[in-house]
């Protein structure tokens, strides 16, 4: 039975939960956060401090040291660091004053030290008023600033402002790495310079955070980073697959509207955790979809798939900010020879170490692309130009009983490959996968218009992996898709590439196996590079495509 709640809202009836509809406005519903920190009363949330080692950072804090926290964006930091603040301040671990403040709005002052110390200290003083109701630094920085100089303020302010109050002052300063030059120089400089003078006469301790690890940072002319007072560097990672499943709890909890454990597992499977990833799905599938607003309906697999879709496609500001770093060479050195399936020494470790921070490829090793939605943005974004330019339908390659036909579909490729493969190649941002980057762009113009393209790719793996599943009734068909570069001997290239591709199959439970191999020697013919012809291996047949 339907009963008034005297709010206008039926009991049991529950609205959209999106900002702006009535029962979010009443405060009634939660819902998933995309942007922003996380608040409590309004977003589902893992809470913070269960995401962090919290006994170690106390620990680190008690003793009186300065330490970095570094993750990749809108991974839940400045969530992290405020909860942090809000602790620390409740007197329950210590007799601290803690003030969190974002140097953010030092990005513009670029090397200008004193525009960006006008930022810094305008901003610690606001947070602190704020934050404690102390207007020391607001009323007298300005001062300060003029009568020290701008590489002396931001030690001079912190000195007096410690010796203000006996109670120690804890400093969480975030996006530091958007200082740059000469200004984040300063900034780590006057903090090493004050630290001897810790805690009656300078903060406690200082926790920088950001994308990256400042406390590394060397200035071009030096040698080695002005900040060599750095107890520990912390990273703060992605969801495990307990809280995701916990987070998504918190929205059947909530609304009464469950996840098939095949929804589950896809989330899961398609972020590995990222925490803006798996709030962006889910409110994808269960808020943007007029079907999935319906809180009678369990949430599935296919509309955990379709969110995935609508997501890529939509490129909001999470994956459109990654999909433009792909244009930085130190990306380029890491990306291009997993796209290629080819090994190759460009890459450094400071490469490899900041395409991580970027959160763009694993924390662990091997290295690898982070998660499945981030490999399917990547080779998109890098084929953006050519997919609308590919004059292919894709009801040329579906047969009478449904099938994709994709004998007929590689089959086109390799005629296309041969006809427009040398224009195309140098048309791309990374050419050294050139010939992968065109297959990956050709079979999703297809695919798409009716089944999915998965990818895998890593550094040193020799291939790049391609599965092509396609619904057919009421099963769906599944290809596997191996490409690899000719070396040395074509059958060797063949025989290494079999025994990769069953395997493949195998893990897949594919229904058919194919593998191509780009001979990019300039000495070869294409008459000599073209061929298809299939090879038994083990108990197997698998097509073989030579381009």
């Amino acid at each position: 039975m339907v009963t008034d709640t005297g709010l206008g809202l039926a009991d049991g009836v529950r609205g959209s939960g999106r900002p702006g509809s009535a029962d979010a406005i009443l405060g009634a519903m939660r819902f998933f956060n995309c942007a922003g920190p996380v608040e409590a009363d309004r977003h589902y949330r893992i809470p913070p401090l269960e995401r962090v080692d919290l006994e170690d950072i106390l620990t680190l804090i008690g003793d009186e040291h300065y330490f970095a926290l570094h993750a990749p964006r809108q991974t839940g930091k400045t969530t992290a660091l405020l909860a942090l603040r809000d602790l620390l301040n409740s007197g329950s671990r210590g007799n601290y004053r803690c003030v969190y403040a974002s140097l953010e709005a030092g990005r513009t002052a670029g090397g200008d030290v004193e525009r960006a110390m006008r930022c810094v200290l305008g901003e610690l003083g606001d947070q602190a008023e704020d934050t404690l109701g102390d207007g020391f630094v607001e009323s007298g920085w300005r001062e300060m600033l003029d009568s020290a100089g701008p590489d002396r303020a931001l030690r001079v302010v912190l000195g007096r402002w410690s010796a203000a109050d006996p109670r120690p002052l804890v400093l969480l300063l975030d996006e530091v790495d958007t200082l740059t030059g000469d200004a984040l120089l300063s900034v780590l400089s006057q903090l090493r310079t004050g630290y001897p003078d810790r805690p009656d006469h300078f903060p406690q301790s200082v926790v920088l955070c950001g994308l990256q690890d400042v406390t590394d940072y060397r200035a071009p002319d030096a040698r080695g980073s002005p900040f060599n007072i750095k107890a520990k560097s912390l990273r703060l990672g992605d969801f495990s697959e307990a809280e995701t499943r916990a987070l998504l709890g918190q929205h059947a909890e909530e609304t009464g509207q469950s996840f098939a454990e095949e929804a589950l597992a896809m989330v899961w499977r398609e972020t590995r955790g990222q925490p803006w990833l798996v709030n962006a799905l889910a409110d994808e599938a269960c808020f943007e979809s007029r079907t999935g607003r319906d809180r009678s309906r369990t949430i599935a697999e296919a509309d955990i798939r379709d969110a995935r879709e609508r997501l890529i496609e939509a490129r909001p500001t999470h994956l459109d900010y990654l999909a433009s770093k792909l244009e930085e060479a130190r990306v380029r050195r890491v990306i291009e020879p997993m796209l290629s399936g080819e090994h190759r020494d460009e890459s450094t470790a400071r490469d490899i170490e900041y395409v991580r921070d970027l959160g763009l490829i694993a924390a662990d090793a091997p290295v690898r692309i982070a998660n499945p939605i981030y490999a399917e943005v990547i080779p998109r974004e890098l084929t953006g130009t050519l997919r609308p330019l590919l004059p292919q339908e894709t009801a040329w390659y579906v047969g009478a009983d449904g099938g994709l036909e994709v004998d007929k579909l590689l089959g086109a490729f390799q005629q296309f490959f041969r006809e427009r493969s040398e224009h195309w190649v140098g048309r791309l941002e990374y050419p050294e996968a050139g010939p992968q980057l065109i297959l990956h762009g050709f079979l999703q113009r297809v695919v798409n218009g009716g089944g999915r393209l998965e990818r895998e790719y890593g550094l040193g793996r020799g291939r790049t992996d391609l599965m092509i599943a396609w619904p057919r009734g009421d099963r769906t068909d599944r290809f596997a898709v191996e490409c690899k570069v000719q070396h040395g001997s074509r059958a060797a290239t063949i025989r290494e590439g079999l025994g990769q591709l069953a395997g493949y199959m195998d893990r897949l439970g594919a229904d058919a196996g194919h593998l191509v191999v780009f001979d990019r020697s300039a000495e070869r013919s294409w008459e000599e590079k073209i061929y298809r012809r299939e090879e038994a291996f083990e108990d197997r047949t698998v097509t073989v495509w030579g381009m």
